[in-house]
């Protein structure tokens, strides 16, 4: 079995191949996948072809992806997690806010992961007790201790079966931070929210959500780069989360505190 330099080297092949078919692409067809949401030709691509090379380089560990789901490796309690396409609306729409998602989880917890943004030539990786880094080059996370000078990210608003009722905390916490914070930002996608807060561009990434694919390789990242990663009620992170927030720690209990009061208000019973 390769240790975890090795499989990260083998994650940034697999990267490689899948930066270069984004980067030298055209979205193709468009699949619906259900209420305003959708996959290109790409998406499915990517994740066909690096199934397949990670099922040759590594046949040990399983492997999870966005559009086809899971196959099982021989030791079960690794498994590589990929989104092909983190930010597919952004992509068929040509906006460069796209990146590839690769991590590898054990158990509950993510050991290395790699984020690779080929519109705008940055890759972000880190493993496990390794640190992080940019394009190489160590990074660290935010150290902001005041919230009116906090920029800080939201995950988009959810669509599909019960939309309404998932975005109700998201916008009670929308209208929260705009009083308080330094500016609001929803980026379109979740893994460059967790690698700009892992760089200390953003000081806090917000997620309701914790869809394995989109934060394996960035909880890794993020954690790495000095950040606190925890679930919405302030627990750690881990693969069975609720919510996914990384932030500086410095506003960590602040940050909570609003969380809290947004899920609270929107448990309120309306007029």
């Amino acid at each position: 079995m390769k240790d975890l330099d090795e499989l990260l080297s083998v994650a940034s092949q697999a990267v490689d191949i899948a930066g270069q078919r984004a980067f030298s692409q055209a979205p193709g067809l468009i699949t619906p996948k259900g209420d305003r949401d959708m996959a290109s030709e790409v998406d499915y691509a990517v994740e066909k072809e690096l199934r397949a090379f990670l099922a040759e380089e590594t046949p040990d560990i399983g492997f999870l992806g966005e559009e086809e789901g899971r196959s099982v490796g021989r030791r079960d309690e690794l498994l590589w997690v990929l989104d092909p396409i983190d930010g597919t609306a952004n992509f068929v729409r040509g906006l460069p806010l796209v990146a590839v998602s690769l991590g590898l989880v054990g158990g509950d917890s993510s050991l290395l992961g790699i984020i690779d943004m080929p519109f705008l030539r940055r890759r972000y990786a880190g493993r496990l007790r390794g640190g992080a880094t940019c394009n190489g080059r160590p990074i660290r996370g935010s150290r902001c201790d005041r919230l009116d000078d906090a920029m800080i990210a939201i995950g988009d608003y959810a669509v599909g079966d019960r939309a309404p009722a998932k975005n109700a905390p998201r916008l009670a916490l929308t209208a929260l931070l705009a009083a308080r914070v330094q500016r609001v930002r929803m980026l379109g996608t979740a893994a460059t929210d967790l690698a700009w807060t892992a760089h200390g561009q953003l000081d806090a990434s917000i997620m309701f959500s914790n869809k394995p694919w989109d934060t394996s390789a960035g909880v890794l990242i993020a954690r790495e780069a000095g950040l606190q990663v925890l679930d919405l009620d302030g627990s750690q992170h881990k693969f069975h989360s609720k919510g996914t927030v990384a932030v500086a720690e410095p506003i960590a209990d602040q940050l909570l505190a609003l969380i809290a009061e947004a899920q609270e208000l929107d448990e309120l019973p309306s007029d």
